[in-house]
């Protein structure tokens, strides 16, 4: 099932250019050899305009854009599997593919050893599942973390911003507007920001200091009805990062114990 609505969200479409996109991806397997003019006679209106739809979205032309809706409308195609095999066979390896041990040290430094300031946690829709996990486990190690979603006032953020000393974000498709807002209100108060997100580029990726990638594999199924790993995947990253701050914090004790 594709939802386009986050193809577009923070581009400003008009009607008849959201019902040119969507011909467009309902059209994949033939839109390439139709080509600018063709598409532009099939919906009524002119070449220049599927030009112009292109560059809104961000890209060069009408080729660039085909290519990078390719790999998203064809995830979406690809039957789900029917047995309980076919579901849990998805590789785990998929949790760290698209991050560096880097990253993740750069994670536990800004954030899980962050002393004197609170940690932000913020998420919208589904994504305020696996925020609200990520809290718990922190307050279980003793942190200060203060848990907000899109149901809770914007002065939630605002009136604490000069006790915040990290913003993280999850948001499956990385899109969402009010997320990014957040995150960019963090940012202009130097506060250092993270996001879990889809592993292909995105918005709220793009504008966080660090980005974590998990894999998804219905990028467009913005309404989540199919059966997708990236809340699953991104709870055990989570409990990944976590496991190597709990070894680093005991490797850093442990001398102290001898010396004792």
């Amino acid at each position: 099932m594709v939802d386009i609505a986050k193809l577009f969200q923070g581009k400003e479409l008009s009607e008849s250019d959201q019902q040119l996109l969507a011909y467009i991806i309902n059209n994949m397997d033939t839109v390439l050899q139709m080509g600018v003019r063709q598409i532009a006679k099939e919906n009524y209106t002119s070449p220049a305009s599927v030009i112009r739809l292109s560059k809104k979205l961000g890209y060069t032309g009408f080729i660039d854009l085909y290519y990078h809706l390719l790999p998203l409308v064809n995830a979406e195609t690809v039957p789900a599997g029917t047995s309980e095999d076919e579901f849990f066979q998805l590789d785990h390896a998929l949790v760290l593919q698209h991050n560096s041990i880097e990253d993740m040290d750069e994670f536990i430094e800004k954030v899980l050893c962050l002393n004197g300031k609170f940690i932000f946690i913020y998420a919208a829709g589904f994504s305020a599942i696996a925020a609200e996990y990520l809290y718990k486990k922190l307050l279980l190690l003793g942190k200060q973390v203060i848990l907000a979603t899109t149901l809770d006032s914007i002065g939630v953020l605002e009136n604490n911003l000069k006790n915040i000393g990290a913003f993280v974000a999850i948001s499956k498709s990385g899109e969402t507007q009010s997320v990014i807002e957040k995150v960019l209100k963090a940012k202009n108060a130097d506060i250092f920001t993270v996001a879990f997100t889809k592993e292909t580029p995105n918005r709220l990726g793009e504008c966080s200091n660090l980005n974590f990638k998990v894999t998804d594999q219905h990028k467009l199924d913005d309404r989540n009805l199919l059966p997708n790993t990236f809340f699953p995947f991104t709870l055990l990253l989570v409990e990944y990062l976590l496991s190597r701050y709990l070894k680093e914090i005991n490797e850093v004790e442990e001398p102290t114990e001898e010396k004792a």
